[in-house]
């Protein structure tokens, strides 16, 4: 019963997050802004959440679940609010700094918690349900925030994603034995712990890698598509059905993800996952009809849909006892460090040679991953 409130819980702060992605790319390009200072916005949350990663799993495995979620979900709200009531260019920038200073420590503390029930038995379950819930986020998100621009404005959509924000709020202060304690396994330390010793384990090393290449396609698939849609005349609600249709895909293939990984393997599924990726982002810019795009958008969700998952999966199984919070808040540090230069780079290809370049240097960055997890996992197999 806990991993379902878990990801309840999960899925109301995702709806926001998702959607504000949508509606912040849609609401610039109204505001007057380029490709450029999209990318900019765009990175500028993954600034603060690159510094905040870590302390934010440090707490989490010292405090507990509970306050890091809390505070994330009250900023979150607080974060949507402020193009609501400022709907201006200023304003987006406001709303995405504090997106990166609080959602990063509701996220964190939420992945560790679904990790930790149950013990090592039930992680991939627990993990798949959970995972299932943010491919549900991840539909529900985008298409809702697609109709409300249509049909009430971009003020009042943010609106509603505060308010979305705030669902999970009143649920931590009406019921708040349902968040269980954190187990304190990590002894009380003199000096802080070295987050070199992480980066020194090469099989964490290896999946921190991987998932951080998975996490930049997913993220500039959620802003650029958007933008390419809006180049070649979609309707906002249009636009959140192909990114539902992604979503939608990625909840298929996770329900069949645990059976994948038992038949070929952890290793194999993620590498599978980065050239099946790679090779469908190459379609995009092929295509204008809607129907197509949702077909391309569907297929990209079977391969970018179980690669996140596993990498979590993977950063938790890997990580020393008593510090999985804190390699989970590595996991997005490194996330976000190639987030925050991918979308500057790819907002200035974007600006300067038009969005088709951007959709074929991700394709790359997706296909040179899976041949990097590749090799790497060939070659601790012939070391084995």
């Amino acid at each position: 019963m806990p991993i379902y409130v878990i990801t309840l819980l999960s899925v109301l702060n995702g709806i926001s997050l998702r959607g504000s992605r949508v509606v912040l790319s849609l609401f610039a390009i109204h505001l007057g802004a380029k490709a450029f200072e999209i990318g900019i916005l765009i990175a500028l949350s993954s600034v603060f959440q690159l510094f905040l990663g870590i302390y934010a799993g440090r707490v989490t495995d010292r405090y507990g679940f509970r306050l890091p979620m809390l505070f994330g979900s009250v900023g979150g709200c607080v974060s949507m609010m402020v193009p609501y009531i400022y709907p201006h260019l200023l304003s987006l920038y406001v709303s995405r700094a504090l997106t990166g200073v609080t959602f990063i420590f509701f996220t964190v503390a939420i992945q560790n918690l679904a990790a930790s029930l149950g013990g090592a038995e039930m992680r991939t379950r627990n993990l798949g349900t959970f995972s299932l819930g943010q491919s549900l986020s991840g539909l529900l998100g985008p298409v809702m925030v697609g109709f409300a621009i249509d049909g009430f404005g971009f003020k009042t959509s943010y609106l509603f994603l505060g308010l979305v924000s705030l669902m999970p709020v009143l649920a931590l202060f009406a019921f708040p034995r349902m968040i269980p304690k954190v187990p304190h396994t990590r002894k009380k330390e003199k000096t802080p712990p070295n987050i070199l010793d992480l980066v020194r384990i090469a099989p964490l090393r290896r999946t921190l890698l991987a998932g951080a290449i998975i996490f930049s396609g997913v993220d500039l698939l959620s802003f650029y598509v958007p933008i390419y849609g809006h180049s070649i005349g979609l309707s906002a609600s249009t636009i959140g059905v192909i990114l539902g249709v992604y979503a939608a895909a990625a909840f298929v293939v996770r329900v069949f993800m645990p059976a994948l990984v038992q038949r070929i393997g952890e290793e194999k599924v993620l590498t599978i996952s980065l050239f099946a990726s790679g090779a469908t982002y190459l379609l995009f810019p092929f295509f204008q009809n809607p129907w197509i795009l949702m077909l391309i958008a569907f297929l990209l969700g079977l391969g970018l849909g179980c690669g996140q998952p596993l990498s979590m999966i993977l950063t938790y199984s890997r990580s020393p006892e008593g510090r999985a919070g804190e390699a989970l808040g590595l996991r997005i540090t490194v996330n976000k460090v190639i987030q925050i230069g991918v979308p500057l780079v790819f907002g200035f290809i974007g600006s300067t040679f038009g969005l088709i370049p951007v959709f074929w240097a991700n394709a790359a960055l997706l296909v040179s991953g899976g041949y990097l997890n590749r090799k790497a996992g060939g070659k601790a197999a012939g070391e084995s």
